[in-house]
C-alpha cells in the first residue's frame, strides 16, 4: 500500500504542535486503522526526560480514546538527514495493535524516505496473542 498524502499531511501538522523545548526535535505521527480513521500525535517533552511522550504513543493514545483498536498503516515524521524510525518502545506500541506486515512510513520534510513493516522492524516480537 502506498502512503498518500493525507497521512503525510496529518503526521505534518501533528510535528509542527510538537513541544520539543529541550532537544528541539519535533516529531509527528498519524496512523490509520482498517475503516479509515485518521489519528495523529506529536512529541511532547518534560523537563524530566523520561516523563516525555513519543509521537506514535501520542497518536495510539487519540485512536484507543475514540475507540480504535487496530493500526493499519503509521506515518512518522521528523526532521533532519537520518531516518526517524520509531524508537524501541513505540515499535513495542505499535505492536499492541498492528499485525506484523502493518506498514511503516518513515517520512522527513520532503516526504516519504522509506517504508518497513512491522516485522522488518521487530522481528520476532511478543504481542498479545503470545498471552494466550
Amino acid at each position: 500500500m502506498a502512503m498518500d498524502d493525507i497521512l503525510l499531511a496529518a503526521a505534518k501538522a501533528a510535528m509542527d504542535k510538537a513541544y520539543a523545548p529541550y532537544s528541539k526535535f519535533q516529531v509527528g505521527a498519524a496512523l490509520r486503522t482498517p475503516d479509515g480513521q485518521i489519528f495523529s500525535g506529536c512529541n511532547v517533552e518534560n523537563a524530566a526526560y523520561p516523563q516525555g511522550c513519543c509521537a506514535e504513543a501520542s497518536a495510539i493514545s487519540a485512536m484507543v480514546m475514540a475507540g480504535g483498536r487496530k493500526i493499519a498503516e503509521i506515518a512518522v515524521l521528523g526532521k533532519g538527514d537520518a531516518l526517524v524510525t520509531p524508537c524501541g518502545g513505540c515499535r513495542q506500541r505499535i505492536r499492541e495493535f498492528a499485525a506484523p506486515d502493518a506498514e511503516i512510513h518513515v517520512c522527513g520534510p520532503d516526504g516519504l524516505r522509506q517504508t518497513f513493516t512491522l516485522e522488518e522492524l521487530l522481528p520476532a516480537s511478543f504481542g498479545p496473542e503470545n498471552l494466550k
